[in-house]
């Protein structure tokens, strides 16, 4: 429906000392990251190494009423999974936590990213007698740790020898009948993080924001190419021979996270905070309020007008109570349809000089109908300000950015061409230069969808095209 860049997936997990209702925090864990995959979710609980599991299409809130979540009952471990397809398309089989029945025992695996080398592990494992029963990386993933795990003498160390062959994007939580095993790609593309209860539960997640909700205490991030073990003795580490320079997306600071996560110890928060700053020196305007898109562009509008000494303001309302249920528009009415889901505020912005800031431009449809929402509640001047550079290359690591051809900025428009595609009385980007600041350049950060520069060679990720559903990696 609308052409922006969706979230991936996020993870959950939590081990204890003892018989607890573990689906329930998983389920809160999950409720924190539902800003990272609205598709589909599931929870697996183990229980004295017997595992229940429920996965379905739907919200967190949909999937697991209190009578599901009972199903589940108690157990010392659990992981969980919210979904947004980034490859594999809409297929109930690739909803996770994936469990998989092998010779040695019972795992289920959660998973955020995409691998660059799944198509050819795929096909590797299938010449091998293996049958595949969905679309998605995580299965080869799965295959390859208990290729592995068939000669190991532990499933980490299964995990340690599989690593390197598994390219790409990973922040997997894995749970067997005794332990959970927590693991990222040497390249750290993808946050993962580790947490305690004042009981002395371990909790593992995709972002910081989900361990308060289990009144969870940040120990730390799991370190790039790290594996860490959870069980009855405690937390113990595994450093790989795999390690590699941290390139974490930096998409995860623009957008995907939620405000009040702290990523590799930079506030999200504070990341928005300095993208707003840095265009607000970078492209200055004249005008009367700053005004952000919901929800990712308000932190940024807040640093522009602290920064510019433009008021910030309201201007736009979000609806935020539309579910998988919302009937989608055909073709002729999407151009009413953003209305549903965003509508100005008039009084903020009739009759001003406005300057909108938003985390990115798409295709630039979705662009132009916002800003058609503010001429039409009276605005005199829209100034558009992108809290990222302009997209001109896809992501193979997990996120949905499209394929170049569909992108407005790879196909050689200027910035005066977009802006008058979108109806923008001017545009501006942030610089990619600018991009380090953001976490203040402490670490190195994957900028691939803007430079082109991948960390990890893509040849034969195959090709992105999120509008054909016939297309899959």
């Amino acid at each position: 429906m609308f052409d922006t860049i969706h979230e991936e997936c996020g993870v959950f997990g939590i081990f204890e000392n003892r018989t607890a209702n573990v689906a329930a925090s998983v389920y809160f864990g999950l409720y924190a990251l539902q800003h990272r995959g609205q598709e589909s979710c599931g929870i697996t609980v183990c229980d004295d190494g017997i595992f229940r599991h429920k996965r379905a299409d739907g919200l967190v809130s949909e999937v697991f009423t209190r009578e599901e979540l009972d199903k589940l009952g108690s157990g010392n471990m659990a992981v969980g999974h919210v979904r947004y397809s980034t490859t594999g398309g809409h297929n109930h089989n690739n909803i996770q936590p994936l469990v998989i029945r092998h010779i040695k025992g019972n795992m289920a695996l959660v998973h955020n990213g995409n691998l660059v080398n799944a198509a050819e592990l795929r096909r590797s494992f299938e010449m091998s007698g293996a049958i595949f029963h969905g679309t998605s990386d995580t299965e080869a993933i799965a295959y390859s740790i208990v290729r592995e795990r068939l000669t190991s003498s532990s499933t980490e160390q299964a995990v340690e020898r599989a690593m390197p062959f598994i390219k790409g994007a990973y922040s997997c939580i894995l749970m067997t009948a005794t332990k959970l095993v927590a693991f990222r790609d040497p390249n750290g593309f993808r946050p993962l993080c580790i947490g305690k209860t004042h009981d002395g539960a371990y909790v593992v997640a995709s972002e910081s924001c989900a361990l308060e909700t289990v009144g969870a205490e940040f120990i730390r991030d799991v370190e790039a190419g790290e594996i860490v073990v959870i069980d009855k003795d405690g937390l113990r580490s595994i450093t790989t021979n795999c390690g590699s320079r941290k390139h974490i997306c930096i998409f995860e600071y623009i957008y995907f996270a939620r405000p009040d996560s702290v990523i590799e110890g930079v506030s999200v928060h504070h990341a928005r905070l300095k993208a707003g700053e840095l265009l607000a020196k970078y492209c200055p305007v004249e005008a009367d309020i700053v005004i952000g898109v919901p929800d990712s562009g308000l932190d940024a509008a807040l640093g522009y007008a602290n920064a510019s000494g433009i008021p910030y303001g309201i201007g736009f309302i979000k609806n935020k109570y539309i579910g998988r249920s919302f009937i989608q528009p055909d073709q002729n009415q999407r151009e009413n349809a953003v209305k549903i889901k965003l509508n100005a505020v008039r009084e903020s912005v009739h009759g001003k000089r406005v300057i909108m800031i938003d985390d990115s431009i798409v295709r630039g449809t979705t662009s132009a109908r916002i800003v058609r929402l503010l001429r039409d509640a009276g605005a005199e001047e829209v100034h558009v300000r992108i809290s990222s550079p302009p997209f001109v290359h896809s992501c193979y690591f997990g996120t949905d950015i499209d394929s170049e051809e569909n992108l407005i900025a790879g196909k050689c428009r200027s910035t005066e061409e977009i802006a008058k595609y979108i109806g923008a009385d001017s545009l501006g980007y942030l610089p990619v230069e600018c991009l380090g600041e953001l976490v203040d350049n402490r670490f190195g950060c994957c900028n691939g969808c803007f430079t082109g520069d991948y960390p990890v060679d893509i040849t034969g990720a195959g090709y992105k095209n999120k509008f054909d559903e016939k297309i899959h990696r």
